[in-house]
């Protein structure tokens, strides 16, 4: 049998692992930042009625510029932020993972550079790197946050072709203020590419960065219904930008790269996005929750304004991981040394989460 090494695989590529968080079975799962409710009954019915309709001609090749699902996601976004949007503003594919995919197929490549404020979300790096895009990991405070001018001075110093700003922050969960995306902009000629995946559990008064769209044709606004549409499993992300940029990523995207299936079940969510949308404020609760009762108990904790919280700071962190994992209760070891990572999950996880957490935690996990 062939083994990996033995095959002529990109140099840059061997030695590399898969992303992906562990899948185990376990009681309580809040390591993938998921929504644990699960589509009410009669949504679930009228999205399986969508895809049934779509089955019927599943011989015929989906519409590839999903005209009708970007016309609902630009009414739907347009709502959520208070920006005016057109459809050929939006731009769908398999999840926000294959946009990010698309922009640096369009943008990035070889002699091109990308810039990323670290710890963020680690796709935006691999991504990057899979593209043959080389990575820049800029910084943050030692609080997490990101300033106008530590931003502009790294923009200034590495002068990449995309910056990459994840807001709210994945893993950190703090959201960047909209002074910085604009001094980010203002700074480069370069694509900004602002991830706002965590976009709906942001706390009251944060704008989201599809406001500055009439101001900066070369910003890109990236979403996902996996979390607040509760619609993990369907892979639906999109983006928000100048028309431009939706041309540009048609040059790059495969043919027919979103099923009619997939357009279809999409679309039937967003028509209920008020009932699926229902338990962002219980979430947005259960996250409170979580930051007030770990700071209770003498922990670090990050303000957040995603469905996830940072907490630390641990002497070991995957010692202790693995000692919730034993008590039944998964979360994520994030590989930030001091810190772990818990989504809010329903009442009763949460409440799970902290009894277990209150077990197996002791005064000599704190860091010294």
């Amino acid at each position: 049998m062939t083994d990996l090494e033995d095959l002529p695989l990109r140099a840059d590529l061997r030695g590399q692992h898969p992303y992906g968080a562990p899948q185990l079975d376990v009681p309580v799962r809040l390591n993938t930042n998921e929504n644990s409710s699960p589509p009410p009954a009669a949504v679930a019915a009228a999205i399986v009625a969508a895809v049934a309709t779509e089955v019927a001609e599943v011989n015929r090749y989906p519409d590839r510029d999903a005209v009708a699902l970007r016309e609902e996601l630009t009414a739907y976004l347009a709502k959520q932020t208070g920006e005016p949007l057109t459809v050929d503003q939006l731009w769908a594919a398999n999840g926000s993972n294959e946009i990010l995919q698309q922009l640096l197929q369009a943008f990035g490549g070889p002699g091109l550079k990308a810039l990323g404020y670290t710890p963020s979300y680690s796709m935006h790096q691999r991504i990057a790197e899979a593209t043959c895009t080389p990575w820049v990991d800029g910084r943050r405070a030692s609080d997490f946050t990101l300033d106008p001018i530590s931003a502009v001075e790294q923009v200034k110093v590495v002068r990449p072709n995309l910056v990459f700003l994840c807001s709210p922050n994945n893993p950190t969960g703090t959201a960047i203020d909209l002074d910085t995306i604009r001094a980010v902009a203002d700074a480069t000629p370069a694509m900004v590419v602002v991830d706002e995946a965590y976009g709906e559990f942001a706390r009251p008064g944060t704008k989201s960065a599809v406001t500055l769209l009439p101001e900066y044709p070369r910003l890109v606004v990236t979403r996902t219904m996996s979390k607040a549409f509760a619609f993990a499993g369907g892979r639906l992300g999109y983006l928000a930008a100048s028309p431009a940029v939706v041309q540009a990523l048609q040059l790059v995207r495969l043919p027919y790269h979103l099923s009619a299936l997939t357009q279809a079940a999409a679309r039937a969510a967003l028509r209920h996005a008020t009932e699926l949308q229902a338990g962002v404020d219980s979430i947005r609760g259960e996250r409170d929750r979580l930051v007030s009762e770990l700071t209770a108990r003498g922990w670090e904790v990050v303000p957040s304004d995603a469905n996830f919280v940072l907490f630390g700071r641990f002497a070991d962190a995957p010692a202790l991981w693995q000692r919730l994992l034993g008590a039944g209760v998964l979360i994520r070891d994030v590989g930030m040394p001091g810190w772990l990572r818990v989504t809010a999950g329903t009442p009763a996880e949460c409440s799970a989460f902290l009894g277990a957490f209150d077990q197996v935690a002791t005064d000599a996990d704190r860091m010294a």
